[in-house]
């Protein structure tokens, strides 16, 4: 099962995804992003150190670093 979240702003659900990319200089590096519906790149739990939070604004989810 997907990791998923609920926006308190507008009740919508979130999945978490994670994808790996290649930067311009070769680096690689994995992404993570929230979407409407739960596809192939799933991600079934929080990646370690990172939390949820919620945009004041718009109410989308955000990964962020915990300090």
């Amino acid at each position: 099962m997907a990791y998923s979240t609920k926006s308190k702003k507008s009740s919508k659900t979130y999945y978490l995804h994670s994808k790996n990319v290649t930067l311009k200089g070769g680096h690689k590096q994995t992404i993570y992003y929230f979407a409407s519906k739960a596809g192939s790149n799933a991600v079934n739990a929080l990646p370690a150190g990172y939390t949820v939070v919620e945009n004041d604004r718009t109410g989308l989810p955000i990964l962020k670093k915990k300090r």
